[in-house]
């Protein structure tokens, strides 16, 4: 699905397809060409008709700088993480831009809200945005304020859990250590988001390229390093949280082993002396004593209770 998006004056034009390019007076008129899941004819007539080249899907996911932000003489090449956070999984989908001149072409393949929400405020305030590099920021500027609300509910979990784990913990350790490495797993991937987009806004901030037309630019890079530093500081909660689950599973598996411990020392000497009454042996003067049985059952019973006196006395138990 392709949607072009046309400004004449303060109005905005939207058509739909690359055929409705075709009956368009002015071309310079067009502002933004958002492709979603475009078909390989529809990016050839693109590239036909703006005289330019596409990277590949392959190209775009590349994780090297050079293939993130690439500038020449003409057009800027920007692919950038965008993040997907449903319930299942979350990861970093790309999404490339291109800007020549005051046109933008998006390529993405894949619905995303971010894109959602900026083309509703377009269509409401078109005079906002003059060119595609003004879209591009605001569309960057949306995703970074997504960004700030995953971690703001990430670190509203990650309390709900530290609590979870320090009042009401009840043996659920498989689900508490899955979530944390969950928590962790998400947390990284938006740190590599922020990361990603603090390069790229960088290199936009040094290009000659709109340069009376920068002055959002350093405000975003210092929002995205203070969400960095919020993920940074969530990697070490995170990493808190886990060492002190862990020693609470050590001092819970300390108990049973100590209990187990106890039970064994407390039927050791019953067991002793049961053995010794089951030798049998002819010499023995209790076997042939008739309160032989009743002895060697009391003997038994204050072998038992002794071990337990001594260890409440020494404070074990």
């Amino acid at each position: 699905m392709i949607n072009c998006y046309i400004k004449k004056g303060n109005k905005l034009f939207v058509v739909e397809g690359v055929d409705s390019l075709d009956n368009i007076e002015n071309k310079n008129d067009v502002i933004w060409i958002d492709m979603l899941l475009p078909t390989i004819e529809e990016i050839k007539a693109i590239e036909n008709l703006f005289d330019m080249k596409f990277p590949t899907k392959q190209e775009s996911e590349e994780i090297e700088l050079s293939s993130r932000y690439r500038e020449e003489k003409n057009r800027i090449e920007i692919n950038s993480y965008f993040l997907v956070n449903d319930n299942k999984s979350a990861y970093n989908e790309t999404v490339s831009f291109i800007l020549q001149g005051n046109l933008l072409i998006s390529v993405r393949y894949k619905k995303l809200e971010s894109f959602t929400i900026f083309i509703e405020k377009l269509l409401l305030m078109p005079r906002e945005f003059k060119n595609g590099y003004s879209i591009f920021c605001k569309i960057i500027d949306i995703r970074i304020d997504a960004d700030a609300d995953t971690i703001e509910n990430l670190s509203k979990e990650i309390t709900k859990i530290r609590k979870h784990v320090f009042t009401d913990y009840s043996n659920d350790d498989e689900e508490i250590l899955e979530k944390i490495s969950t928590f962790e797993d998400l947390n990284m991937i938006i740190r590599e988001n922020l990361t990603d987009k603090q390069r790229i806004l960088n290199s936009l901030l040094k290009s000659a390229k709109f340069a009376d037309d920068k002055n959002d630019l350093p405000i975003m890079l210092k929002d995205i390093k203070s969400l960095i530093d919020h993920t940074n500081f969530n990697f070490e909660r995170l990493d808190y949280l886990q060492n002190i689950f862990i020693g609470i599973l050590s001092i819970e598996q300390n108990k049973v082993i100590k209990i187990f411990t106890i039970v064994n020392v407390l039927f050791l000497p019953p067991t002793l002396i049961a053995s010794i009454y089951g030798m049998n042996f002819d010499f023995m003067p209790e076997l042939h004593w008739e309160y032989g049985y009743v002895f060697s059952i009391g003997f038994m019973i204050i072998a038992a209770i002794t071990p337990i006196l001594i260890f409440k006395k020494k404070g074990w138990i």
